[in-house]
């Protein structure tokens, strides 16, 4: 896997961070696409210091929602790097309260950053060629359980979720023989700042301390304990590998046992 490369949008954070820090050790050359110029720099100077395989990592301001910002960005990990083997959809935004209190723009920007990025980041990627010219290739959306299950007061991001996982398996059938395989990966509870987020939007709602809420979380996920950024990255790891070829049209619980469908 030494000659591949991977596109990672909301690459300087939480899982998407953990992800690039993965395939660097694999010995895979990680471009990275993230809002602020200050993370990109600070996230491609650490991975490139970390890398023992000669796998190197860049990156590009950009954001997901802006149409020229996704092609800028593909276009610069090809001219960079020849091509995107591996793309990790990552990038997105946490969000919603009462159903009767959120707004259009709420809602849409929530759709626009986790659903229709998603669909426009992968269309560029696909339009650059490399994936289907070479018979092999590496398409994994981050979604959520509470894509397919639901999340209360979180109607917006739980409906963009399970957009992105019905876009998975639509594309899988539609790229099935062409060696190149589109996967989902559901985390649970994750430890994330958008997780301290969603904890701090409860705590204000139920009028009840951020600690307390957590700790109500963690006792309805099985294990205990939230996920970490790192147990999510080994799957997508696991369906970025050779070993996972025949693997598609899959949306994968990472998740303590909190979904079980």
């Amino acid at each position: 896997m030494s000659e591949r490369t991977a596109f990672i949008t909301g690459g300087t954070s939480g899982i998407g961070r953990a992800c690039a820090e993965s395939f660097i050790q694999q010995g895979i050359s990680v471009f990275v696409m993230s809002r602020r110029q200050e993370a990109v720099d600070d996230t491609v100077t650490a991975l490139n210091a970390a890398s023992t395989s000669g796998a190197k990592a860049a990156g590009a301001v950009g954001d997901v929602t802006v149409v020229s910002d996704i092609d800028d960005a593909v276009a610069a990990c090809v001219d960079t790097f020849g091509g995107i083997d591996i793309l990790v959809n990552n990038a997105g935004r946490g969000g919603g309260g009462p159903i009767t209190a959120i707004s259009d723009e709420l809602w849409d920007n929530i759709i626009e950053t986790n659903l229709n990025s998603v669909f426009r980041v992968t269309r560029s990627v696909l339009k650059s060629g490399k994936m289907v010219d070479d018979g092999w290739g590496r398409i994994i959306n981050i979604a959520s359980t509470g894509g397919k299950q639901g999340v209360a007061l979180a109607t917006p991001y739980s409906a963009s979720k399970n957009g992105v996982i019905g876009m998975t398996k639509a594309l899988g059938l539609e790229l099935a023989t062409t060696g190149v395989t589109v996967n989902a990966v559901c985390p649970g509870f994750v430890e994330t700042p958008m997780a301290e987020q969603v904890r701090l939007g409860h705590a204000q709602h139920f009028g009840r301390p951020e600690a307390e809420i957590k700790k109500e979380f963690e006792s309805r996920i099985p294990i205990g304990r939230y996920t970490t950024t790192a147990e999510a990255a080994a799957m997508v790891t696991y369906l970025a590998s050779d070993g996972a070829g025949a693997v598609t049209c899959q949306a994968m619980n990472v998740c303590g046992g909190l979904g079980r469908y």
